[in-house]
């Protein structure tokens, strides 16, 4: 009767724990897209040439990094910081906002609104004029 009361006491514990512990079916898959970028841009010191491109972006690391890819035979990769995350602004477009100063063309932002966030880059501090491109975006999450 005692081994019986200790194996369902056993059972009852463990599966508590069980029920407790995080859950990593319920984590989120990093935000994947892609975008084409019709000439040189710099992502904060990363010059980044013309192309086609994918991107991925984790919101739940540690880390911000956003991560790009070059698509086709020459496939280099970048890795960038995000140093600051915003919420989207009210659009229905993903977008690449680019800034163009005297040194170049920036990426100083990155508009997921799917995601609710918007990911902004640092620019230097220059007179500047704002271009928009369009990228498109999916998430493992299901956005509607």
């Amino acid at each position: 009767m005692t081994s019986l009361r200790n194996l369902a006491y056993a059972t009852l514990l463990a599966f508590t724990a069980l029920n407790f512990s995080p859950k990593t079916a319920s984590a989120q898959e990093p935000t994947r897209g892609k975008f084409t970028l019709t000439h040189a841009v710099l992502f904060g010191n990363a010059k980044v040439p013309a192309g086609d491109y994918e991107f991925a972006f984790d919101p739940n690391a540690t880390s911000r990094m956003l991560t790009l890819s070059k698509l086709g035979a020459d496939r280099t990769s970048y890795m960038v910081v995000v140093p600051s995350i915003e919420d989207a602004k009210p659009t229905d477009l993903s977008r690449l906002i680019l800034t163009t100063t005297r040194d170049g063309s920036y990426v100083s932002e990155m508009q997921l609104p799917q995601l609710g966030m918007t990911l902004v880059f640092a620019v230097p501090p220059h007179s500047a004029e704002r271009q928009i491109a369009k990228a498109s975006t999916t998430s493992a999450a299901s956005v509607q």
